[in-house]
């Protein structure tokens, strides 16, 4: 029987796919364990999630003083002691460079609330909504990809899916459809992955 693979999950907030990844750890629906959480966010609620299910919760904020890569260098080293078959970004809010992906080739993953090649970074969801209000798009949807480089929210594909907008759709109902493929689609990836 093989071991369940290893995930470090990095988080910035809620940690509502945090859960749906711990959930499904618990479940056996993905033959995996999260080893750890870390957050650049000491008050991150996704950190508490961690506690509850006893996984190690780790507030990482980056000190002032420190620069941009000595900080993810330094976070590197950290997630490294959990030996983790897949680094998983679950809400990360902070743009990973080099001095962290390097240590991790071909191991990193995020999921991204819009589908390839359109409204990378922040406040994905919402500015699909306005988009739509403006008759722009039909649809928008969620992805999974790989993180190989310093690029926002670019790397290759691993799955997509699209969520429609619905007549009279309001930002809360679009965002909880879209929390909700994200949920699954992410535990349904990393399945795929590593099975």
């Amino acid at each position: 029987m093989t071991l369940p693979a290893r995930l470090v999950v990095l988080i910035s907030g809620e940690g509502t796919n945090l859960q749906a990844i711990l959930d499904a750890c618990r479940d056996a629906v993905l033959p995996a364990r999260v080893t750890a959480v870390f957050s650049n966010r000491g008050s991150a609620p996704g950190l508490e999630r961690a506690r509850q299910a006893g996984v190690p919760a780790i507030a990482f904020p980056k000190p002032r003083e420190m620069d941009r890569l000595a900080y993810d260098r330094s976070l590197a080293e950290a997630v490294l002691e959990y030996a983790p078959d897949w680094v998983v970004l679950a809400g990360w809010m902070r743009l990973l460079s080099m001095s962290f992906l390097s240590q991790f080739p071909g191991r990193v993953m995020n999921i991204h609330p819009a589908l390839p090649g359109t409204f990378p970074g922040v406040e994905a969801i919402e500015r699909a909504y306005q988009a739509w209000q403006a008759g722009k798009i039909d649809h928008s949807g969620v992805m999974v990809h790989l993180v190989p480089d310093e690029g926002i929210d670019s790397g290759p594909v691993l799955a997509q899916e699209t969520v429609a907008f619905q007549p009279g759709d309001t930002l809360d109902h679009f965002t909880s459809r879209i929390h909700a493929v994200e949920h699954r689609l992410y535990v349904e990836t990393l399945y795929r992955l590593i099975t």
